[in-house]
């Protein structure tokens, strides 16, 4: 079994009264893509938020590369994170924002990964200023920076919404080119047909809490279906129909 990159050890966080995750425990795999899937308010964005220290946790603690993470955001040099809806500077155009991030990194020309540029059709568009952007272009450089740092954990929040097919389908191959360099990657996703070809195991999260993380293999074949879309509701389904019984 490969060792694991990211341990959640019983994280939970509440807001007031309210639990938006309450002990989750598991582990996430160096070499792996892990889909996380639940409905809304399921718990993925808290999941994701208390690994990139935007929200401490209300209790237990994670783990990243078997350090427990804290206050110092050092370990986040090695994350890339793609946010489903960027917040830019609108002033900067797209040059001088990968400029700016690369400085606040502390990262040279050579530790950058900038053929994503051209591949996504932003090299013509630098002195573009973010603020005229479409939504589609902003995801493209969303993209660019998350993954121009060789980073060896990718977390995408819902990665190809606004995406053309091809840019959606070169973004995808780069998230599953961390995994097979040794890196792990966490991809939230309603799309699950654009995501399963790429993913190794499923975490669905509900009211809170990690129901299950299997392998998609597993989940296919215990349903019988082909496909992950088909798959799932079968499984919820029949795990219903036992918390009914039980």
């Amino acid at each position: 079994m490969a060792e694991a990159s990211i341990a959640y050890h019983g994280v939970g966080k509440r807001y007031g009264k309210l639990w938006a995750m309450r002990s989750v425990a598991c582990e996430f795999r160096k070499g792996e893509v892990v889909m996380l899937i639940g409905p809304n308010a399921s718990g993925k964005t808290t999941l994701i938020k208390c690994l990139l220290g935007l929200v401490r946790p209300t209790e237990g603690h994670i783990t990243v590369n078997g350090k427990a993470i804290g206050p110092d955001p050092h370990y986040r040099r090695d994350i890339g994170y793609m946010p489903q809806i960027s917040q830019f500077p609108a002033a900067l155009t797209i040059g001088q924002l990968l400029e700016m991030m690369a400085d606040i990194r502390m990262l040279g020309k050579d530790e950058l990964e900038d053929s994503l540029v051209e591949e996504l059709g932003l090299r013509a568009q630098l002195d573009q200023r973010l603020s005229t952007l479409s939504g589609g272009t902003k995801q493209k450089v969303s993209a660019v920076l998350a993954l121009r740092t060789r980073p060896s954990i990718l977390v995408m929040d819902e990665p190809t919404a606004g995406l053309d097919p091809l840019s959606a389908k070169r973004v995808m191959q780069r998230a599953s080119g961390v995994r097979d360099a040794g890196g792990t990657v966490l991809i939230t996703s309603h799309l699950m047909e654009e995501v399963e070809a790429f993913a190794d195991r499923v975490a669905y999260l509900e009211d809170g809490s990690l129901k299950f993380l299997l392998p998609v293999q597993e989940i296919l074949a215990s349903t019988g279906a082909k496909r992950l879309s088909e798959a799932l509701p079968i499984m919820l389904e029949a795990r219903l129909t036992n918390d009914a019984v039980q």
